[in-house]
């Protein structure tokens, strides 16, 4: 198994301060990056491979690797400033290569039991999603109808029938199978003019057709946020990032 790891958007809303002028992945945390500690914590479950796909200033995030000591498969994206479905399109090599494979959004800061829930078990198709949320227009949302996912976007359209809602995590698993066929969608939007679209619309597509239905892990409970706008750092710094480390603490 291995996962990618997508770290190539400028954080355009994170709009003041230092945070702008880095990549989102190498925000720190009680003095640890959000790429030190993803490569920490898939380690921890044994993923050794891992393919880090950038576009904003990549230079930056590669002296924080040699920093680390941190040996990882490198993709970059040019056009990084058009949208997350081109930079997966980048890795295009890396999901199809056989075996099960991890696509993580690089901004998130999470409890280890969150990528536990995903690598679980010998093969599958999974997302997560966290049904304690705050609900509003910016959470990508999962619709889960009798455990199938129904419907993974922000804006859930009026009448839908559901039982379960959720918010998604942003990472996801694919068998090999599924990543190829992931992989199909993500190009067709390429092919066709649309390469500006964020690739959660290409994941949406493809539980929508229904071949590839991925398994619900439900991580609710387990502390994670992803960083999004500046409030998003206090609350990472005030309020997960102190569960995180009494959970680590409590491990000791």
């Amino acid at each position: 198994m291995r996962a990618i790891i997508l770290a190539a958007g400028r954080g355009m809303r994170l709009q003041q301060g230092d945070a702008e002028r880095f990549p989102k992945c190498l925000l720190r945390f009680d003095g640890v990056t959000l790429l030190e500690r993803h490569l920490r914590l898939l380690d921890a479950v044994g993923i050794d491979e891992v393919v880090l796909a950038l576009g904003w200033q990549p230079g930056l995030v590669e002296a924080e690797l040699t920093r680390i000591g941190a040996r990882v498969e490198i993709v970059v994206n040019p056009g990084y400033d058009l949208g997350s479905v081109l930079t997966v399109h980048t890795t295009a090599d890396a999901l199809t290569r056989g075996g099960d494979v991890l696509l993580m959004d690089a901004d998130v800061l999470y409890d280890e039991r969150i990528v536990e829930a995903l690598v679980e078990g010998r093969h599958a198709d999974r997302l997560l999603i966290d049904r304690a949320f705050v609900p509003g227009d910016e959470p990508v949302k999962v619709c889960v109808k009798d455990g199938v996912a129904v419907e993974f976007r922000k804006q859930v359209a009026p009448g839908l029938d559901y039982d379960t809602i959720g918010e998604s995590v942003g990472f996801f698993r694919f068998t090999e199978g599924t990543a190829r066929r992931f992989t199909e969608i993500v190009a067709g939007y390429v092919d066709s003019g649309r390469a500006n679209q964020p690739h959660e619309e290409a994941i949406r597509d493809l539980l929508l057709e229904g071949d590839h239905p991925l398994e619900i892990g439900d991580v609710t409970g387990a502390p994670w946020i992803e960083i999004d706008f500046l409030g998003d750092i206090a609350l990472a710094t005030h309020e997960i990032l102190p569960q995180l480390l009494r959970l680590a603490g409590a491990l000791r």
